[in-house]
């Protein structure tokens, strides 16, 4: 059976070789059908080479023609805006270094005298210090640098610990070796020094009496000084949340009896007692401080040795308006809290004629308005003042009885931490006496901070 099919399969094929049968004839058809789709799909691939040897040498001229150009320059960013540093370590701290440099041209002019070179009011505004009852004179300039500030803190854990420090300075406050004929030097002070543990501050900070976060941006070193509770000094701290209370340190100042120059008691026996609860919120944030505190003047040349109390409240606010605007406001008030308001343009107490120590009593406030026009451009319009609860029958007619400042100023921010500003501000000084003074300044600053 197999014989016969392979005898069939060979007579099959014998017949396909035959000239000019029907088989042979299908086949040579079929043969010549398949060579030529073969050529063809031979000539497709040929074009498809090709063309792809085109296109490797266009990309090939071009990679020659970039590599023949110079290589783009980037773009510098500015030093203000580049990515700061956050610290470097020392141990278990991290350690920072900060300021700025502050110059100011200021021009002034004053309606009850001209104050001596070297007098504080030279470089900034100090609400006690106002000529009254002298001779008008024309603008007197002032250019410093004194406000010039920089800093140092460490922040780590020791001990499962938080610990951090700070310590500040600036040069307004201390006069230096030179004067304006030469160097115009001026010393370093202490501003801030203080180490935190947890939740405790100890060293010299801001009186927790104090709200620093609603004081009004302005040219000047304090700004809305008459209405503005300010002080450093030593003190012992505890906060809890939005609650703090201290002990800082006692002094009194004293008018004597029937007016004259002010004494510095520092006779205390008892700390200043402060304690604050301040509440912030998307809307803002408000702060409501207390004062309580130990009055104290000894003199055994004169048998005096007396004590009385002080006290005082201050209600302070920043409010919010629109995106980027803001309302600030204060309200102080008390007795015996001449030296924490207004640079102590009060004294505490006066002496009366048994030689007893009476608290003077203080209302001051400022409110101020903060609007930024566009990026980098922003004003303040500050008002600020204080009115002196004075007995003239104990203080006499030369004791400050109030003292008001307005400020109206526009900063210009080109790049960031870049201030460049002008302020105007107006301020005057009443005594009992019905005697008083102003004082008009135009103040030209440039500020970096770094």
């Amino acid at each position: 059976m197999g014989s016969c099919r392979l005898f069939g399969g060979v007579a099959a094929a014998a017949l396909l070789l035959v000239p000019g049968t029907a088989l042979a004839q299908e086949a040579s058809a079929a043969l010549e059908a398949r060579i030529a789709q073969l050529e063809a799909e031979l000539n497709s691939l040929k074009s498809e080479v090709a063309a792809a040897r085109t296109q490797q040498a266009s990309q090939a001229q071009d990679i020659v023609r970039l590599e023949a150009r110079p290589a783009p320059v980037p773009t510098p960013t500015p030093v203000s805006d580049a990515p700061r540093e956050e610290g470097f370590r020392i141990g278990d701290h991290t350690v920072k270094f900060g300021g700025f440099i502050k110059t100011d041209f200021m021009a002034s002019k004053y309606s009850g005298g001209d104050p001596a070179n070297g007098d504080p009011l030279r470089d900034y505004h100090l609400p006690g210090a106002i000529p009254v009852g002298g001779a008008d004179e024309d603008v007197a300039a002032d250019f410093n640098a004194r406000q010039t500030r920089f800093w140092l803190t460490t922040d780590g854990v020791v001990g499962g610990r938080k610990i951090g420090t700070r310590l500040e300075m600036d040069f307004q406050t201390l006069p230096g070796s030179g004067d304006q004929r030469t160097t115009s030097g001026a010393n370093p002070a202490l501003r801030r020094a203080f180490v935190t543990i947890d939740e405790w501050l100890i060293g010299q900070e801001w009186t927790n009496f104090q709200n620093t976060a609603v004081l009004p941006e302005s040219a000047d070193f304090v700004g809305a000084a008459e209405g503005t509770v300010f002080a450093r000094q030593a003190q012992v701290r505890y906060t809890r949340g939005p609650f703090s209370i201290a002990l800082e340190n006692p002094e009194t100042t004293v008018t004597p009896f029937g007016g004259g120059a002010r004494i510095i008691a520092d006779d205390n026996s008892l700390p200043d007692l402060t304690a604050r609860y301040g509440l912030s919120r998307p809307w803002g944030a408000v702060q409501l401080s207390g004062l309580l505190r130990q009055l104290k003047y000894q003199d055994p040349a004169t048998n005096v040795d007396s004590t009385a109390t002080g006290w005082g409240l201050s209600a302070s606010a920043l409010f919010k308006v629109g995106a980027q605007d803001d309302i600030r406001l204060m309200l102080t008030g008390g007795e015996g809290i001449g030296r924490y308001v207004g640079l102590n343009f009060s004294n505490d107490a006066v002496l009366d004629a048994s030689g007893e120590l009476e608290a003077i009593g203080v209302v001051a406030g400022f409110a101020a308005y903060r609007h930024v026009w566009a990026p980098g451009w922003r004003s303040s319009l500050i008002w600020s003042t204080q009115k002196v609860d004075n007995d003239i029958a104990l203080t006499g007619l030369s004791a400050n009885r109030s003292a008001q400042s307005l400020h109206a100023n526009l900063i210009w921010s080109p790049v960031a931490a870049f201030d460049v500003g002008a302020e105007v501000m107006f301020a005057d000084r009443k005594l009992e006496s019905g005697l008083d003074g102003d004082m008009t300044r135009l103040i030209l600053f440039v500020k970096y901070g770094f």
